[in-house]
C-alpha cells in the first residue's frame, strides 16, 4: 500500500499533471462560452430559418405522461407530466457545440504549430550554420569541411576546430 501513495505522489508532481489540469480547466470554460454560442446566438437564428420559436422546444413524442394529456406546447411541460421524448432538438444544440469547440481548438493548434514552427525556422539549428565542405588552400577543389587530406593534390590540411554547441 505505501508504494501506491509514492508512486500517486510521483504522478501528481510531474509537470505534465499541472499541465493537464490548466487544459482541462480551460477547456471547460471554452466549452462554456461555445455553449453560450450555440445556444444563445446560433440557434435562435437557426430556429428563426425553420420557422419555429425556440429549437430546443423540438421533441417527438414517444408516450404520453400520466400527469397530463397531450399535446405538449413545450419540452418542459411534457416533461412536467412525465411523458416519454425524444429531444432531438437539444441533441443538435449538442452536436453544433461539439464542432465549433472541435473546430476552435483545430485553429488554435494549428496557430500555435505556425509559432513553433516559425520560431524553429527564426532561430535554426546550430548544426545547420556550419558548413559541410571547405576549399582545399592549394588547389582550390570543395572537399569535406573535415578532411586533412586534398584528394585532389594529396596535400596535408590543418584540422578544422570543431565549435562547441550550445546545451
Amino acid at each position: 500500500m505505501p508504494n501506491i501513495f509514492k508512486d500517486l505522489k510521483e504522478f501528481a508532481m510531474r509537470g505534465n499533471v499541472v499541465d493537464l489540469a490548466v487544459g482541462f480547466t480551460v477547456g471547460a470554460a471554452f466549452t462554456t462560452i461555445a455553449r453560450s454560442l450555440v445556444d444563445d446566438i446560433i440557434m435562435p437564428i437557426v430556429g428563426l430559418i425553420v420557422g419555429r420559436v425556440e429549437f430546443k422546444e423540438l421533441f417527438w413524442l414517444l408516450k404520453a405522461g400520466p400527469e397530463q394529456a397531450p399535446p405538449y406546447t413545450t419540452l418542459a411541460d411534457a416533461q412536467a407530466a412525465g411523458a416519454v421524448t425524444v429531444n432531438y432538438g437539444i441533441f443538435i444544440n449538442n452536436v453544433l457545440a461539439f464542432f465549433i469547440v472541435t473546430l476552435v481548438m483545430f485553429f488554435l493548434i494549428r496557430l500555435a504549430n505556425r509559432i513553433e514552427r516559425e520560431l524553429e525556422e527564426g532561430f535554426g539549428n546550430v548544426e545547420d550554420t556550419i558548413p559541410t565542405q571547405k576549399k582545399c588552400p592549394f588547389c582550390l577543389t570543395t572537399i569535406a569541411r573535415r578532411a586533412t587530406r586534398c584528394p585532389q593534390c594529396t596535400s596535408e590540411l590543418q584540422p578544422i576546430e570543431e565549435m562547441e554547441t550550445p546545451a
